[in-house]
């Protein structure tokens, strides 16, 4: 099986994702004009030359054109993937590297604001986390079907949520040095001391 990242096809999928990435774009623009709170949809709207209603086909709230990505079903198309013969952190840490070259193939600033937004306001930081827990249980489900084993079992549970936390603290991280790393070079060595046991 290709591990090659699927980008979306046909000429309505596309025009969908330009028009969702423009509307995260300027609203992006918007929050560091004249701060999150300040900025109304109706006003992210007309600066994407889209009416409110086709802001809302996209995004059900404000909260969602900052903390909603695409990242997590591309990750899991591409862990499931990957060789046969690469351990499970094996795995993720190619298919890690492939999202992420992808999706930051224009450079991490964009990223690294939106981030930086989602830790500076509680609500978006809570739903960043109720995020992560969707994540954990996408991830349980994909390790499942790639060991054989069932998405119930303790230990893939476990690993799951020892993935999730190395990606919260890799995060973490990029933020407090503001970009100094790359991420993806944070999240493949987060993901290098699972891979070594967590040695201290």
């Amino acid at each position: 099986m290709s591990s090659r990242i699927e980008q979306p096809s046909g000429l309505r999928e596309r025009k969908k994702a330009r028009t969702r990435r423009s509307i995260q774009e300027h609203a992006m623009r918007l929050f560091a004009e004249q701060g999150y709170d300040a900025t109304t949809i109706e006003q992210i709207a007309e600066a994407a030359d889209v009416s409110p209603s086709t802001f809302f086909r996209y995004f059900p709230s404000k909260e969602d054109v900052i903390v909603k990505d695409d990242h997590d079903p591309l990750l899991i198309s591409a862990f499931l993937a990957q060789p046969a013969a690469l351990t499970p952190l094996g795995a993720l840490r190619a298919a890690m590297r492939e999202v992420l070259a992808e999706a930051f193939a224009d450079g991490e600033e964009t990223e690294l604001q939106r981030v930086k937004l989602i830790w500076s306001i509680p609500s978006l930081r809570a739903r960043e986390v109720e995020g992560r827990v969707t994540a954990m249980a996408m991830l349980t489900g994909a390790l499942a079907q790639r060991t054989g084993r069932s998405a119930d079992d303790f230990t893939v549970r476990v690993f799951a949520g020892a993935v999730i936390g190395a990606w919260i603290a890799a995060m973490e991280s990029w933020v407090e040095s503001d970009g100094a790393e790359r991420l993806s070079d944070l999240v493949d060595r987060v993901l290098a001391l699972l891979e070594e046991g967590l040695p201290l």
